[in-house]
């Protein structure tokens, strides 16, 4: 059974640092993802590792956002500091599954983590 399993979210003070992990169990992966859905928004793309260990980031979250991942544990994270309000929002872990050579994009989803951020 596939499973991602998001930790982490929480409330927190504009200025402060969170810390999410997501854990991956029940299929093979090739990259990783983090998503964000703001209140009436749609969801944008955070941050996402590549299956060659390169990272990229939405420019909303450049030099305040790192991506990490332990392959031992099956654990990626996205540590968030000087978090702003504009920040709050459901954060999700996507994988792109591995198929032999093939690598499909964003084939699975976590559940949602809420990250508030408030004054």
């Amino acid at each position: 059974q596939v499973q991602l399993v998001e930790s982490g979210g929480d409330s927190v003070q504009a200025g402060g640092s969170l810390k999410l992990s997501c854990r991956v169990s029940g299929l093979s992966t090739c990259g990783w993802g983090w998503w964000r859905q703001a209140p009436g928004k749609g969801r944008e793309l955070v941050s996402r590792i590549g299956l060659d260990g390169a990272t990229t980031y939405a420019d909303s979250v450049k030099g305040r956002f790192t991506t990490s991942q332990d392959n031992a544990k099956n654990l990626f994270y996205l540590q968030m500091n000087n978090l702003k309000i504009e920040d709050t929002a459901v954060y999700y872990c996507t994988v792109d599954r591995r198929d032999g050579d093939n690598c499909y994009y964003r084939t699975h989803w976590g559940q949602g983590t809420q990250v508030t951020v408030f004054s």
